[in-house]
């Protein structure tokens, strides 16, 4: 009795190049990898009056956005409110 042996073929190893080369292509083409530049902070002590408001607008420029300001220094600080007390001390991204 002949036994017929099943056939090997590369058809799936070559769809499966295939396949990954039509992932990879996108991401080689970029001509540049950007990393993200690292942020710059200065370290302010809150003084009695001061607000992460009045902190933000001295730190925003005139065509700036205040609120954003804001936001950023709370995420910077890790802050949930954005209730200061006088002689903590924050980071200020510049």
């Amino acid at each position: 009795m002949y036994v017929r042996r099943k056939r090997t073929t590369l058809m799936p190893a070559v769809a499966l190049a295939a396949l990954g080369a039509i992932v990879a292509m996108p991401l080689l083409s970029s001509p540049r990898l950007h990393a993200a530049s690292p942020e710059h902070f200065k370290s302010v002590v809150i003084e009695r009056g001061q607000t992460l408001w009045t902190l933000a607008e001295e730190g925003t420029t005139v065509d700036g956005n205040v609120q954003e300001t804001v936001d950023r220094i709370m995420a910077a600080n890790h802050l949930e409110s954005a209730a200061v007390y006088p002689g903590e001390r924050l980071r200020i991204p510049r």
